[in-house]
């Protein structure tokens, strides 16, 4: 059977993402601070153009942090976007740059407790989150330990296919979320699963559970993927330093888990993800509408008054 031909209106269509992949390419050429200073102004420029997502990242900050006058809030605001620039050209880095320019500006901290976790030889799922700092800390993590990662997968077919081939440059494999398949056989074989669970993906499968004190809908997934294998669950944050360089700090394992109520659960793993992104809140994706589930309805929080 021959392959289907894209039509000229799915290529026309996916010209400018084509256009934008071309430009970061060429732009990976650039030295590492100079693509800092680029993505910087790009997180600017969005931040005075996306206002819709500016707005979602206001309601976000001034929701997570009410302990921060306007003032605060706001660049807290400005930095978010700031970061979020930098994160796409990371995110860039990490699928084509050489290695050499990471090697030594990484730091990884914990790994005793994630060889306590190997050592069960149930796999370990290892938490993560929406860092702006996201792809370039699975690279970063990949010199210390091979590490297979769930995702979710993009509408986008070419941003797909970028995408997963810039990340297994270095995750040992990419599994999309719903293949629990997989997963579990891979825990199996002891691998480590990267896992993040700090969406909202509506309330199927997901209870309300405090995240910086705001009830947000957090899926159970993961503890019937704990329960089916009786894998050990820790926490990996990441940042970017204030000299340039990334740190990763794996947490001890979290115990007991699961403890067969599901929110308490919930309210276990979203303690755990505040306690990364409180290392450097400007540096998570606060553009996400991650309180988008509300009892008065969806979306009731980001409306604008």
């Amino acid at each position: 059977m021959t392959e289907k031909k894209p039509s000229l209106r799915s290529s026309l269509a996916l010209l400018p993402t084509r256009l934008w992949v071309g430009l970061l390419r060429l732009l990976v050429r650039l030295p590492y601070s100079a693509q800092l200073i680029l993505g910087k102004w790009v997180g600017l420029g969005l931040y005075f153009l996306a206002r819709d997502r500016r707005n979602v990242t206001e309601v976000n900050v001034r929701l997570c942090f009410p302990e921060l006058n306007s003032e605060q809030q706001k660049k807290y605001v400005r930095d978010i976007f700031m970061n979020n620039g930098i994160g796409i050209f990371e995110a860039a880095m990490s699928w084509w740059a050489p290695d050499a320019w990471f090697k030594d500006r990484v730091t990884l901290i914990g790994t005793e407790h994630l060889e306590e976790a190997l050592a069960e030889e149930k796999g370990v799922i290892l938490l993560g989150a929406h860092f702006s700092t996201l792809d370039i800390g699975g690279l970063l993590f990949s010199y210390y330990y091979p590490v297979d990662a769930m995702y979710r997968k993009n509408n986008n077919p070419l941003l797909e296919d970028v995408i997963t081939r810039g990340r297994l440059r270095f995750f040992k494999s990419a599994i999309e979320r719903s293949d629990i398949r997989t997963v579990i056989r891979n825990l199996r074989k002891n691998h480590i699963i990267w896992y993040a669970p700090d969406q909202d993906f509506g309330m199927h499968q997901s209870v309300f559970a405090p995240f910086f004190g705001v009830p947000a809908a957090t899926i159970t997934a993961t503890s019937r993927m704990v329960k089916l294998n009786g894998s050990p669950i820790l926490m990996l944050a990441q940042h970017r330093t204030p000299d340039n360089r990334y740190e990763l700090e794996i947490f001890p394992i979290l115990r007991p888990f699961p403890t067969g109520d599901d929110v308490q659960d919930a309210t276990l793993i979203n303690a755990e993800i505040e306690k990364a992104i409180r290392k450097d809140p400007t540096q998570y994706m606060w553009v996400h509408r991650r309180f988008k589930s509300h009892p008065k309805g969806k979306n009731y929080l980001y409306k604008k008054s």
